[in-house]
């Protein structure tokens, strides 16, 4: 990021980085040592990317900046819990010092009758190969309705994401539409796919991508005693 940050700036900057994130890296390094602050409360769009981003892809951004203004104030009450590094190098240094990595299954799916299933076989593939069966069922609900929803709405290929994190499993697609999905009411042609989602995620949303956009949805992590009893953890 370079140049002078203000208000006027914040929804393009937000939309810019949510890019970022919907492309799921394995980390994002934002890098402020061109950056200026116009209007300090600017930099609550910071705050946000890294709210989203701890709710989904689950990846670690860090951002970078070396001693001057900007690291002054992210120095400072409001963004102290933001991860902050010098530069882009410490912070990749960081992050491989970390070793994190998502598991993950991906496959491309075209709008096809058939696609729906297959989301479903690659849901279950995925659960019982990190030893989640209790998440099988809803996986494969989220999964086919996210699915079912590009068939209906996009009409374009489709990527299905399904990665492991440490607390959770999260189910994304990205498809070739950028019309934001929206929830309504069932009738007779149906209208339950994100009622579904939105009930049984612990969390789901989207995000806008080029050419497109990505719609997750994350599910918490039992452990297999926690299974049994059917008890969340």
């Amino acid at each position: 990021m370079t140049g002078r940050l203000s208000l006027v700036d914040v929804a393009s900057v937000r939309t810019s980085l949510f890019k970022c994130l919907a492309e799921q890296p394995d980390a994002l390094f934002v890098d402020l040592a061109g950056l200026s602050i116009e209007e300090p409360i600017a930099l609550t769009v910071l705050s946000a990317v890294s709210r989203q981003a701890a709710r989904w892809p689950g990846i670690p951004v860090l951002f970078c900046a070396p001693a001057g203004p900007v690291r002054r104030v992210l120095l400072g009450g409001t963004y102290r819990r933001l991860p902050l590094r010098v530069t882009v190098a410490s912070a990749r240094e960081r992050v491989r010092a970390d070793g994190r990595s998502l598991p993950s299954v991906i496959d491309d799916l075209l709008p096809v009758a058939g696609a729906p299933r297959h989301a479903r076989r690659v849901a279950t593939d995925a659960c019982l190969r990190w030893d989640l069966p209790v998440l099988v069922g809803p996986a494969c609900v989220i999964a086919s309705e996210l699915i079912t929803n590009v068939m209906d709405h996009a009409g374009t290929m489709a990527t299905l994401r399904i990665s492991l994190l440490p607390r959770y499993v999260t189910i994304a697609v990205r498809d070739g539409s950028v019309v934001a999905p929206r929830r309504r009411s069932p009738d007779e042609s149906g209208g339950r796919g994100l009622l579904l989602v939105e009930g049984m995620a612990r969390s789901w949303g989207w995000l806008p991508v080029d050419g497109g956009k990505v719609v997750w949805a994350s599910l918490g992590r039992v452990s297999r005693r926690s299974a049994r009893r059917g008890r969340r953890v």
